[in-house]
């Protein structure tokens, strides 16, 4: 092989004004998924999000929700991000406006929502998830054959004074709190609020999300947050099996596991497991805990993991529970991905809303892989979707009146975009209306 250098470029710069190229021509796959929902449509029919007097002028809940979703299924996470579509005409023509909404109409359409609004809107998520366990194959979705929730929570951090329901968390920093619950790999459920108690949106999550998992075979997973006594009254009611963290008032576990006989648990490696009976203060009925006893230089150490009461095998449910790792990631996943891990607005209602359209807009990147892509790219993260699906090359333009945008792929992927083309993108298309075409790049 000869040697290879570097050798200074020959290439010459020509600068122009853009105006009919797209890096983001992959967007033709969030827009197709939306209409498969009839997302569009739906949200038109959410008189409540619509807060303008004269509906004549104006931009519709349709759009801003749409620009944002566009904005933030591309890689922006902030409300300037959904204005510089506007510098992006294969966007506009797609989404069939001839202007975006700037970021100061933005934040005022946020601003100006209701709790209202957030119900509904939280609604329609929960309606988006149901939809697309239907149309996914079950093995795409189930674990041993059960279906996995899990809720948690994390903390926005914030700077300034203005952010409304802000307040000191339990690491001293001033913060958000953020709720969600998710349904297999979708995220179910979200609340924004005051970082108080890290789990006061539990019972109304698992209240409003029952018929997702209701009289199905299901497993739930929460951290030592959920762990207080009326919370695992409501986990346990529910029917499922379940693994919930517990290293918080320990103090009588660990009495009664040193009392335990050397016969009762169970070695594995260096560690050794047993299943104890415990009824913390504000439990209704004693609680069984699988327990693990590790040994240190000097002492021995515990750990507790509160379970429902069917389960026999101490090392399987700490097994188990391991898995709750992978919902974190999925959660952290989020956060990174779409750029959320400081809020858009100082009005508290505004970031509810802002971060319910952000679970909607995971989740149809996530329907995407789900429902479309072969079982190689089902570990796909949120970026890396983002990459091979969104950030691709496109131009658009005009034939016979008939917009047409031109998609350019990589040849190895060149042969799936036609087919999802003919399966996913409308065949019909009015005078004016983009059509499709995929290349290889």
């Amino acid at each position: 092989m000869p040697a290879i250098t570097k050798k200074n470029t020959r290439l010459r710069l020509q600068f122009v004004a853009n105006t009919d190229h797209s890096i983001h021509a992959g967007l033709v796959a969030v827009e197709a998924m939306a209409r498969r929902f009839g997302l569009w449509a739906k949200l038109c029919e959410l008189r409540c999000l619509d807060p303008r007097k004269d509906r004549k002028r104006g931009y519709g809940p349709e759009v801003i929700v749409g620009q944002l979703i566009y904005a933030l299924c591309s890689g922006g996470g902030c409300l300037s991000d959904s204005e510089a579509l506007n510098d992006d005409p294969l966007a506009q023509e797609l989404f069939g406006v001839e202007k975006f909404a700037d970021q100061s109409q933005v934040g005022e359409w946020l601003r100006e929502q209701s709790p209202e609004s957030v119900g509904a809107l939280r609604q329609l998520l929960q309606e988006f998830v149901a939809w697309v366990w239907k149309q996914t194959p079950p093995d795409r979705l189930l674990h041993a054959g059960q279906r996995e929730v899990f809720f948690d929570d994390t903390q926005l951090e914030v700077s300034g004074k203005h952010f409304e329901g802000a307040a000191i968390n339990y690491n001293g920093d001033l913060a958000l709190s953020w709720q969600t619950l998710w349904v297999g790999p979708l995220l179910t459920d979200s609340h924004v609020g005051s970082p108080k108690d890290v789990s006061d949106q539990l019972l109304p999550m698992l209240a409003r999300n029952r018929p997702l998992w209701q009289d199905k075979e299901a497993h739930f997973y929460a951290d030592s947050g959920s762990s207080a006594g009326k919370y695992l009254d409501a986990i346990d009611a529910e029917g499922w099996r379940y693994t919930v963290s517990y290293n918080k008032w320990t103090g009588p576990l660990e009495r009664t596991a040193r009392e335990q006989p050397a016969s009762a648990w169970k070695p594995i490696g260096d560690e050794h497991h047993t299943l104890l009976r415990h009824q913390p203060e504000g439990r209704g009925t004693p609680q069984l805990f699988a327990t693990v006893r590790r040994k240190t230089d000097l002492f021995d150490t515990y750990g507790f993991i509160a379970c429902d009461a069917r389960q026999t095998d101490a090392a399987r449910v700490s097994q188990r529970h391991h898995l709750k790792g992978e919902k974190e990631q999925l959660f952290g996943e989020v956060l990174s991905g779409l750029d959320l891990h400081r809020p858009p607005c100082s009005a508290l209602i505004a970031n509810q809303i802002y971060y319910l359209i952000a679970a909607l807009a995971y989740d149809l990147m996530v329907a995407i892989k789900l429902m479309d892509l072969n079982d190689e790219c089902q570990s796909w993260r949120i970026k890396t979707l983002m990459k091979k699906l969104v950030m691709l090359p496109g131009r658009l333009s005009q034939r016979a009146r008939q917009w047409v945008v031109k998609v350019l792929v990589p040849g190895a992927w060149l042969c799936w975009w036609q087919r999802w083309a003919e399966r996913a993108w409308p065949g019909e298309h009015g005078p004016g209306r983009p059509c499709l075409t995929v290349a290889s790049g």
